[in-house]
């Protein structure tokens, strides 16, 4: 999304992903894989090469077939039959040796490319500012990265190259067909045209409903990540009920577009057999007068039959390809989409080189800024403030007043419309961003514990840490007291997003993490906040020896845990409504004096508390 000069324009073409966009037509689509392709294309011509001998070896099959009436069985000749034997049987060794390698081939490199797909896309993905996750379902992004790649690898690794197969024993057995009796492979073509004209209708029918089956899997896929992703809350509100219905309305929903897809494919297929077959007897019955008439002989009637029902077979199932590589071209538009996708937040060609040691100083001037997906309301207007080197400041407000705005803005999740943010004196657009979160220590308020053992998720904060550091950041955020305690120590699993752990124990992890990173900035989401009164204190302590000659940003909920900050800035509606020490603003009444009042229990002079002063985030 670009901000530039006021200007608002949505980068990722606003539009949620998922939400009913047209498919693609264009099989030019598939096109762009090519990318994808090219370095192995040692292998694909490989493949390419064992296709085509294993095509060739059957089209010899039909002249061997000539050869065997006409000479064989007319000639009475025992002999030319075992010579026929033994040439039937080295083709199909042949056959066998090259259908293998095929096999093998196009297997390697469908799953190869799928791989590299995905690969190549989730670097793409994992890159992009949260701007685009406001705007697009995970369900949404997880159905592409599974169902669209595995639909390219089935295309690419056997649909493909049958494909091939069948377009070479298309034409070779129409070359042959010709090259036996061109009479009667005239009358064959008469019918392409009634072949034609159903596979186009039927296969535009197709089309469209793959593309309305991939829309409603990734509907279904929305569903379970949103659901399973808060189990807790589906259970503790006795919502199972309403969600197995919605998710049985959505499954069902995919099974009848997708019943009704596999009928228009059925129908496809059948119309087509029926056509052609019926084409082909009706111009055998033909070639069976001119062989009683000695227009034609037995070998060749028997070849060009074999020939015919070869070409039908393969016109029969590029059919049915027709309508998988119109879903294929849908897969490849949307993941190369997000491939495409390209991140708001990007490090600039030469960026500015970060003072060393950082310091950590922070200044916002007239900085303004609304959430792509609440355009219509700023988070925070004309904000202005300074942080200096060492500084411990805390934010203070009530619910939607900018506090969290101002981490997300600072960790350059997202760019302003208006101002300038710095950091030690540089613009942050011109520092490369993983440069400048490489300085900022997070703790959020709900800590994010990722699918692993502790020492691991405590090493998240500083992956090049060995076991030694990994321990003492733990020592010092009070955590090895209860990480001591389980089965396995600091090798123990804790649990799909660390459901093995107390809230206030997963909020310890964290802090350790955020320690061992040893920032020039600490960003703390009440951090605390979590912990009972004996952890509180023990983090505590350990917070304060860690912000040290460190820049910190505070955001309080609990006044409690500010009174001894440097500066405390009250934010309401996106802007600064006050500043000073704790004993100075509830001197000065106001905003901070009422939330004060609430949470000490001390008589407010000044008039109602709103409901929106209780809650801070």
């Amino acid at each position: 999304m670009s901000r530039r000069g006021g200007t608002r324009t949505d980068s990722y073409g606003g539009r949620t992903a998922g939400s009913g966009r047209a498919g693609s037509r264009d099989l030019g689509q598939l096109r762009r894989l090519w990318p994808f392709l090219a370095p192995y294309r040692v292998r694909v011509l490989g493949a390419a090469l064992a296709l085509a001998v294993a095509a060739g070896t059957v089209l010899a099959f039909g002249a061997g077939l000539r050869w065997l009436v006409d000479e064989g069985f007319a000639g009475g000749e025992t002999a030319l039959l075992d010579r026929a034997l033994i040439g039937m049987l080295a083709i199909v060794a042949v056959l066998a040796l090259a259908s293998w390698f095929r096999s093998y081939l196009v297997a390697w490199l469908g799953e190869r490319i799928a791989a590299d797909i995905r690969k190549a896309v989730y670097d793409n993905v994992i890159g992009l500012s949260p701007g685009f996750f406001e705007v697009t379902r995970t369900g949404e992004v997880l159905s592409r990265l599974t169902t669209d790649t595995s639909l390219l690898q089935t295309v690419i690794g056997t649909s493909a190259s049958m494909a091939l197969r069948n377009v070479i024993l298309l034409f070779g057995g129409t070359v042959m067909m010709a090259v036996t009796s061109p009479k009667l492979t005239a009358l064959a073509f008469l019918v392409v045209p009634v072949v034609v004209v159903p596979i186009l209708v039927f296969g535009r029918r197709v089309r469209r409903l793959s593309r309305d089956s991939q829309d409603r899997i990734a509907e279904v896929g929305g569903q379970v990540d949103e659901s399973i992703n808060a189990v807790r809350t589906v259970q503790a509100f006795g919502h199972e009920a309403l969600d197995r219905a919605t998710m049985a309305e959505r499954v069902e929903s995919a099974f009848e577009v997708a019943v009704r897809r596999t009928v228009a494919r059925s129908n496809l297929a059948a119309i087509v057999i029926l056509l052609i077959f019926g084409a082909v007897g009706t111009i055998l019955w033909i070639g069976g007068y001119d062989m009683m008439a000695g227009r034609i002989s037995a070998g060749e009637l028997s070849a060009f039959v074999f020939y015919a029902v070869v070409v039908a077979g393969s016109v029969g199932s590029l059919s049915e390809f027709f309508a998988d590589i119109q879903r294929a071209a849908g897969a490849s538009e949307r993941l190369l989409e997000l491939l495409g996708t390209e991140p708001e937040i990007s490090a600039p060609a030469a960026p500015v080189p970060l003072k060393s040691p950082a310091q950590g100083r922070i200044a916002f001037e007239g900085v303004t800024f609304r959430y792509p997906s609440r355009p219509d309301r700023a988070a925070v207007e004309d904000l202005s403030f300074e942080v200096g080197a060492g500084e411990r400041v805390a934010l203070v407000g009530p619910s939607g007043a900018g506090k969290t705005t101002v981490f997300q803005l600072l960790l350059r999740f997202y760019d302003p419309e208006a101002g300038t943010i710095r950091f030690d004196g540089a613009d942050l657009p011109d520092l490369d961003p993983t440069a400048l979160r490489g300085q900022i220590g997070l703790v959020s308020q709900e800590p994010v514990i990722f699918s692993a053992n502790a020492m691991e998720n405590i090493r998240y904060g500083r992956p090049t840490a060995n076991d030694e550091q990994v321990r003492a950041a733990a020592e010092a955020a009070a955590a090895t007291e209860f990480l001591d305690r389980l089965p396995e120590g600091f090798e123990t699993f804790l649990g799909e997003r660390g459901l093995r752990l107390s809230g206030g124990q997963r909020q310890r992890i964290a802090i350790a993490r955020a320690i061992l990173r040893d920032p020039a900035l600490l960003l703390l989401d009440e951090a605390t906040s979590a912990l009972d009164a004996e952890s509180e204190r023990l983090v505590q302590d350990a917070i304060a020896r860690l912000a040290e000659g460190r820049t910190s940003i505070v955001i309080a909920h609990r006044l409690a845990t500010v009174q001894k900050a440097d500066r405390i800035l009250v934010l309401d509606q996106g802007r600064i409504v006050a500043t000073g020490r704790h004993d100075e603003l509830i001197a000065e009444g106001g905003l901070y004096a009422r939330l004060a009042a609430l949470q000490f229990d001390r008589p407010d002079p000044e008039a109602d508390v709103s409901e929106a002063d209780l809650t801070t985030i």
